[in-house]
């Protein structure tokens, strides 16, 4: 079971090896009203979700960004949106990113276009290295948990977020396999069933997939 949607030849591609992949979303994400309008002196800008790009879909006053942000589908949604040149720096977390940007000899301010459910671990490392870090929140999550009528083989992890959601309401058994999307994702699986996760070797939505239809077709 994927807790969030996926592309449908991931779930195609499954059955092709004898997988039934469910997909049962956890949370929901909604965009904030007026997001759009961007901060005129934004220059340095921060990603580290998907959904906080999809919200500036379409926004003006984005010339000129140097654009910083975690890698896998937040990168390509990122560059898709914003073009290649825009990008200044990447990194697989939230805190190596934070690094990245430390050591980039930019201006000490950045704007971090986030959820209202942001991690601490960027915003903190940036402001105790001399950041000023405006928060600009820019979609809201929002959790759907239900309570499951069947047990599955694997479950795959994508946020935080839908780790409390699921755990909320559900338990797992003992031999399914937990698989996550990044660190974040893999310590709160830890923190909720006291087991280690399978991590996705980049924080790549269709990677984890693929990781997971492997560990059960190897």
């Amino acid at each position: 079971m994927s807790t969030a949607d996926v592309p449908a030849p991931l779930i195609i591609e499954a059955a092709t090896k004898g997988i039934q992949l469910d997909i049962v979303p956890f949370i929901r994400t909604e965009a904030v009203e007026r997001a759009g309008e961007m901060p005129e002196r934004a220059r340095n800008v921060v990603f580290t979700s998907q959904h906080a790009v999809e919200a500036l879909t379409g926004s003006g006053g984005t010339d000129g960004w140097k654009i910083f942000c975690t890698s896998g589908v937040t990168r390509r949604l990122a560059v898709e949106y914003f073009g290649e040149a825009a990008i200044a720096g990447t990194a697989d977390s939230a805190a190596a990113l934070a690094t990245v940007i430390i050591g980039a000899g930019v201006e000490k301010e950045v704007w971090f276009f986030c959820g209202d459910q942001r991690r601490e671990e960027l915003p903190t490392l940036l402001r105790e290295a001399g950041f000023r870090v405006h928060e600009v929140i820019v979609y809201r999550t929002a959790l759907t948990p239900l309570k499951l009528e069947r047990t599955y083989d694997g479950i795959a992890f994508f946020s935080p977020s839908g780790v409390e959601s699921f755990f909320s309401v559900n338990s797992v058994e003992t031999a399914a396999a937990l698989f996550a999307i990044g660190r974040t994702t893999a310590t709160a699986i830890l923190a909720r069933t006291g087991r280690a996760a399978i991590v996705s070797s980049k924080p790549d939505k269709e990677l984890l997939i693929h990781q997971m239809i492997a560990h059960f077709t190897l």
